[in-house]
C-alpha cells in the first residue's frame, strides 16, 4: 500500500499509465464493451464503474493539450438517448481535475471500436450505463 493512491488503481493499472507515452490512449470501457476482442492489454476493472476510474485516473494522468479532443466518447446510434446522463458526471469530474477546459469529442460506434484497437490498454469495467465508454489521450507534464 502507498499513501494517496486510490485502491481502485491497481498496481497493474499504475504500471500501464506510467509506461504510456505522450499521445498513447487508454479506453475506459463499460460492461457491454467487447474489450477482450479489441486489445491484448486488458485491465480487469470489474466491480467498478467508469466514472470511478475516471476520477482516480485523472488525479495522475495528464490529458493531451496538443489535440482538440483529448477525451473521446462513443456517439449514440440513431434512436438512442443523444446525451447519456453519465456524460454529465464525466464533465463534472474533468472540471474538478483539470485547470483548463477539456474539449470532448465523439466518434461513431464502429469508428470508436476501430480506434480502441490501437489503444495502449482497455480497462474493462462493470459499468451498466449505456455509452459510458471513453478514450483518454495522454499528455505531458
Amino acid at each position: 500500500m502507498l499513501k494517496g493512491i486510490p485502491p481502485i488503481l491497481s498496481p497493474e493499472l499504475m504500471k500501464i499509465m506510467m509506461e504510456m507515452g505522450h499521445g498513447d490512449e487508454i479506453v475506459l470501457a463499460d460492461g457491454n464493451y467487447p474489450a477482450a476482442s479489441h486489445s491484448n492489454r486488458i485491465i480487469d476493472g470489474h466491480g467498478h464503474g467508469v466514472a470511478d476510474f475516471l476520477q482516480a485516473i485523472l488525479a495522475f494522468f495528464p490529458l493531451d493539450t496538443y489535440v482538440t479532443h483529448p477525451v473521446i466518447l462513443m456517439n449514440p446510434v440513431e434512436g438512442d438517448e443523444k446525451s447519456p446522463v453519465i456524460w454529465k458526471s464525466y464533465e463534472d469530474i474533468m472540471k474538478k481535475t483539470n485547470d483548463i477546459p477539456i474539449k470532448i469529442g465523439k466518434l461513431e460506434r464502429m469508428d470508436f471500436y476501430e480506434r480502441s484497437k490501437a489503444a495502449y490498454a482497455i480497462i474493462a469495467t462493470s459499468e451498466r450505463a449505456q455509452y459510458a465508454n471513453l478514450i483518454l489521450k495522454k499528455g505531458v507534464l
